[in-house]
């Protein structure tokens, strides 16, 4: 397995690279977030890899990160989901929204990722659910989740004390959870939302 390479960056054209290691080019294919921190074309670069080896071809990833790789090789752990389609969620979402998606079900935002269908997003998901994930790690995930739920139930008390009642509160922030984080855009989308509705 090759684990890792280092050399010198000859050419970059998303989503594959070429990288000469003393003399041999190496072909690989990486996410976008890799490719948004790669150097200019001459420069010595080194990258993480994952081999990928099919009955018709073999084929080298290449990651920026750890954390990059760690994901990679998870997905292709999903039934189904072959490297096609881990590398288009790698360019889609960062590890970290990736293992947010995750711990909130949010299927939804996976479904925005070019060429993954509602299916396959509620089958990563369901596989995925009870993994730790590389993006966060038990203390930072328990942290988001706290943050996320002090923030909807800040935002339901601001809604209740305007004069909207607590159970349509609770609906629209239910149903705006995922597109903020902080109690105040909450509460902006919300009464956004609620502007035409009744209190």
């Amino acid at each position: 397995m090759i684990g890792q390479l280092t050399g010198i960056l000859l050419a970059k054209q998303p989503p594959a690279l070429l990288l000469d290691v003393q003399g041999v080019g190496y072909e690989l294919e990486a996410p976008m977030a890799t490719f948004y921190e790669l150097p200019d074309e001459g420069s010595s670069l080194t990258l993480l890899t994952h081999l990928v080896v099919r009955e018709d071809a073999q084929l080298l990833f290449g990651f920026s990160s750890l954390q990059q790789r760690d994901l990679f090789r998870m997905l292709l752990r999903v039934s189904g989901i072959g490297p096609r389609v881990a590398l288009a969620i790698l360019s889609g979402l960062s590890v970290q929204e990736f293992s947010r998606c995750i711990n909130s079900d949010n299927v939804a935002r996976l479904i925005k990722v070019p060429g993954i269908g509602r299916k396959t997003a509620e089958r990563v998901i369901l596989e995925l659910r009870d993994k730790p994930m590389p993006g966060l790690d038990a203390g930072a995930e328990a942290v988001a989740k706290d943050d996320s739920e002090e923030a909807r139930n800040d935002a339901i008390s601001a809604l209740t004390a305007l004069g909207y009642k607590s159970q349509a509160a609770e609906k629209v922030i239910g149903q705006l959870a995922d597109q903020a984080s902080t109690s105040e855009a909450l509460i902006r989308l919300a009464l956004q939302s609620l502007s035409g509705g009744t209190r």
